[in-house]
């Protein structure tokens, strides 16, 4: 079962006492506590912090085209898969840059790892 919210008619789960959404108490005789809601486009995103993770996944997933040059077919050149793995966790965020970013980072990693295979194949 589900308490719906009198002030704004949000579904909260039953064991919520607050509104998820705007911060009402759903029980009576609560009182209201001081609730922030934060909205996408207040969210301030750390560039250094996407920096960083655009040179992490660039040397992830382009390190094997490194390793396949300067040593033929060494096996190692199969960690550009872990290239994948911040591109992956910045898609599930619920920010629309952060989720932008890390579909480009994507695209980045996926051109890295066919090249790397390309050359480890070749």
């Amino acid at each position: 079962m589900t308490r719906i919210c009198k002030n704004c008619g949000f579904q909260n789960q039953d064991d919520y006492d607050y509104c998820a959404k705007c911060g009402t108490p759903l029980v009576e005789g609560l009182k209201p506590k001081q609730v922030f809601v934060y909205r996408q486009e207040d969210i301030k995103i750390n560039k250094t912090a996407i920096l960083i993770t655009y040179i992490i996944t660039i040397f992830l997933s382009w390190g094997g085209i490194m390793l396949n040059l300067f040593f033929k077919y060494a096996a190692i050149s199969a960690f550009t898969f872990f290239g994948f793995f911040l591109p992956f966790y910045l898609i599930q965020s619920p920010v629309g840059k952060i989720k932008k970013h890390g579909i480009i980072q994507l695209i980045i990693s996926l051109i890295g790892i066919s090249l790397s295979f390309y050359i480890y194949t070749h």
